[in-house]
C-alpha cells in the first residue's frame, strides 16, 4: 500500500493489526528455525510489536523497519526503554538495547544494512501488501539477505472475493512462487482462526486460515 495509507491508519490508530500479547504462533515455532543466539533478527513492517521484545528477550539482536515515526516511538514508550536517535542515510533510526529500529521505507534497505542478519520474522509485512508490491518484496528479500538466512513468514489465506485487504490473502502456493528463486520452502502449519477474528468475520469472510512457513536462503 502507498505510504499515506500507513500513516493515516497510525494516525487514525486503525491498528486493529497490532496484538496486545506475542504472537503465540511465535513462541510456538521460532525455536524450529534454530537460529543462533546473538544473531541479528530482521522484522519488517514492525510496527510497535511486542514480538521485538520477546525477540531481545530470547537473546537476539532485532533490527526492525518501519514506516511509522508515531509507531517507532510508541514501541520504545511503552517498553519503557529510552532510545538514542540518530539520522543514518534515508532512515531515522532508534536504538535501544538489543533494539534497532529504522522509521522510513523499507525498500529503501541495502545489503549491508541486512549483512549481519540470520533471521526473520514476517508477521504483517507480506500479507500488508497487494500482489505487485508482494513480488517486490520478496525479490528484494532475496537480493539483500545472506545465504542461509533463515526466516518464519506468517500469511493468512481466505476468498479474497470475500473482503478487500490489507490484510490480503497469500497462499502457500504464491508464497513457493514468491521465493523459488532463492529460498527453500516448508509450511509448518495451517489452521482455520475465523473463530478467534470476529472482525474478519464481521468484513465477509467465511474462512480464514492462518498459516507459518520456515524459508531458508539458499547458499
Amino acid at each position: 500500500m502507498h505510504e499515506d495509507f500507513w500513516q493515516e491508519r497510525w494516525a487514525r490508530n486503525e491498528i486493529g493489526f497490532h496484538l496486545d500479547d506475542v504472537h503465540p504462533g511465535l513462541r510456538r515455532h521460532w525455536p524450529r528455525l534454530a537460529v543462533p543466539a546473538g544473531a541479528t533478527v530482521l522484522v519488517p513492517l514492525c510496527g510497535k510489536s511486542l514480538d521485538l521484545a520477546w525477540l531481545a528477550g530470547q537473546g537476539y539482536r532485532v533490527l526492525g523497519v518501519e514506516l511509522s515515526q508515531k509507531a517507532v516511538e510508541a514501541f520504545f514508550s511503552e517498553q519503557q526503554l529510552e532510545a538514542e536517535v540518530s539520522q543514518e542515510g534515508s532512515y531515522r533510526v532508534y536504538r535501544a538495547g538489543a533494539v534497532e529500529i529504522r522509521c522510513g521505507d523499507f525498500f529503501a534497505l541495502s545489503a549491508d544494512d541486512v549483512a549481519a542478519c540470520q533471521g526473520v520474522y514476517d508477521r504483517a509485512a507480506l500479507i500488508a501488501l497487494p500482489p505487485a508490491m508482494r513480488e517486490r518484496y520478496a525479490m528484494l528479500l532475496t537480493a539483500i539477505l545472506p545465504p542461509g538466512c533463515q526466516q518464519l513468514l506468517v500469511t493468512l489465506d481466505y476468498d479474497q472475493t470475500e473482503m478487500d485487504g490489507p490484510p490480503f490473502a497469500v497462499s502457500p502456493r504464491e508464497v513457493r512462487e514468491l521465493y523459488a528463486a532463492g529460498w527453500d520452502v516448508e509450511l509448518l502449519e495451517a489452521k482455520e482462526v475465523l473463530e478467534r477474528n470476529p472482525r474478519m468475520r464481521e468484513r465477509g469472510l467465511q474462512r480464514l486460515e492462518e498459516q507459518f512457513h520456515r524459508l531458508q536462503r539458499r547458499g
